[in-house]
């Protein structure tokens, strides 16, 4: 028998939380990532409860209890229960009645079978007793033990419940599957035969998926999977997936973590209007690209960008084309990053306006640059035009 030992699982505010639902007799069982992600000794975010009892029971028994209860998601059986200000998304078992590829109508449900039924991929469907006994009613231990990310029951079913899944596959798989092993034949091929089904996805969706795709460890594999069902192609048209390798491998060599934005803008350019991200986002992207493709010095990047934007621009410089990685970069970023230009409009003033006077302040600029910031206000007055 199988049991979770993490710590999370024996807090006073999680087993009191479960002592609510159980006291009354309703079951109280640990699901989903919570679960997964314990079995694989991965950190857990996140603490899933599912339950045969309605939300409205939940709601009343967290009460009696001195829980706080939020209906965060009530009409979907869905009600987070927050102890010493931890908190427990608990939701009722449910079946699927009718789906459309993007939502689902639910029903509750009494059975865990059914409940585990209507869930993605078999390491999902794992579930825990408040003591930690782990229980396999669809067969996913097996599956999890082996990194084998596989969809429950019929792939092709599974995807148009809801098309998001072709996505979520990969980036499971990024995260949780065994490289070596490779990827599930069936899913490739349910994935490729739906993917007029992902035009029923919003940008908002898309876009989510694919930043935390991306922030997995070594993401390369699943994209180049995605390029190889025709996935990549049709949620990112001119996406090229042949400088992600190589920016994770640079990425390791530098000593930097993961970063989702950072590998979307390996893929290629105007790739932010299929994804609808934020415009702090699209704009980053567009600054690290522009950077990249640019011929500035690391320390010029770090005095124009910030270092962090500045080490994200000669990361992807060095990706897009094949150029090694410099360890003196570092240092000359945090030494651009804390230049300060020594001149303003007012010292070429009132003798330079208007356009001369930028274009006169960004020479002596480049030349301030260009000495390594050494260059004073004097010896600039001195050379201006």
């Amino acid at each position: 028998m199988t049991n979770l030992t993490d710590p999370w699982v024996s807090h006073p505010a999680t087993q009191a939380v479960c002592r609510a639902l159980t006291d009354d007799g309703a079951q109280a069982l640990f699901v989903g990532g919570c679960v997964r992600n314990a079995l694989l000794g991965v950190a857990v975010s996140d603490i899933d409860i599912t339950t045969d009892a309605r939300p409205e029971r939940v709601v009343r028994l967290a009460e009696k209890a001195g829980i706080k209860a939020v209906p965060t998601g009530i009409d979907h059986g869905t009600v987070t229960l927050v102890r010493d200000g931890i908190p427990h998304e608990v939701t009722t078992f449910r079946r699927d009645v009718e789906t459309d590829g993007r939502r689902a109508v639910i029903a509750f449900s009494t059975r865990i079978e059914e409940d585990a039924a209507r869930r993605d991929f078999t390491m999902n469907a794992l579930y825990a007793r408040p003591d930690g006994t782990v229980l396999d009613p669809l067969g996913g231990m097996d599956d999890l033990r082996a990194r084998r990310v596989r969809f429950i029951g019929n792939a092709q079913d599974r995807i148009r419940e809801d098309y998001l899944r072709s996505l979520r596959y990969f980036r499971f798989h990024a995260w949780y599957g065994d490289p070596e092993a490779g990827f599930d034949p069936e899913a490739l091929a349910a994935i490729a035969a739906d993917l007029d089904g992902l035009d029923r996805l919003s940008r908002e969706r898309v876009g989510h998926e694919m930043i935390k795709l991306l922030a997995a460890p070594d993401p390369a594999p699943s994209v180049a999977a995605m390029r190889s069902t025709g996935v990549l192609a049709h949620l990112l048209p001119g996406a090229d997936d042949r400088a992600l390798a190589p920016l994770v491998h640079l990425e390791t060599l530098a000593g930097t973590g993961p970063d989702g934005l950072r590998r979307l803008a390996a893929l290629g350019e105007d790739l932010t209007p299929a994804l609808r991200l934020s415009k702090a986002q699209a704009r980053r992207i567009e600054r690290m690209r522009e950077a990249a493709i640019g011929a500035a010095s690391a320390s010029e990047l770090g005095y124009r960008l910030g270092s962090d934007l500045g080490y994200d621009a000669l990361l992807l410089r060095c990706a897009l084309f094949e150029r090694a990685w410099q360890t003196d970069w570092k240092q000359a970023l945090t030494r651009g990053e804390s230049a300060e230009f020594p001149l303003s409009a007012r010292h070429l003033m009132p003798r330079l306006q208007g356009p001369e006077l930028g274009a006169e302040l960004a020479r002596l600029e480049a030349l301030w640059i260009d000495s390594g910031f050494t260059l004073g206000r004097a010896e600039l007055l001195s050379r201006a035009k």
